[in-house]
């Protein structure tokens, strides 16, 4: 019981982390977009879309991030680590 209940702390931090990580990216990519919009935009100065390049390359990071900590194939890591167990007990005998 404990082990699972360990477990579960650790995907609760990984998801916590993950929220923390959006709401920055979130909060950031809009003072970005703001600064660009009344330093430059405003005045009619489109002289490129620069916080794209911020915009999409966190976005990258927060993709990953997500995928690492909601999309987990726990039944390939089972399979693998059985096979591993597999293998060290042959290589024993």
């Amino acid at each position: 019981m404990q082990q699972s209940d360990e477990k579960l702390r650790e995907e609760a931090e990984a998801r916590v982390g993950f929220k923390r990580h959006l709401s920055f990216y979130l909060v950031i990519n809009v003072l970005i977009w703001a600064l660009w919009f009344f330093s430059r935009a405003i005045d009619g100065y489109y002289d490129g879309y620069w916080p794209i390049w911020a915009t999409l390359g966190w976005g990258i990071g927060i993709v990953s991030h997500y995928i690492g900590v909601y999309v987990k194939n726990d039944a390939a890591v089972d399979r693998e680590f059985e096979k591993l167990k597999r293998e060290r007990d042959q290589a024993k005998v």
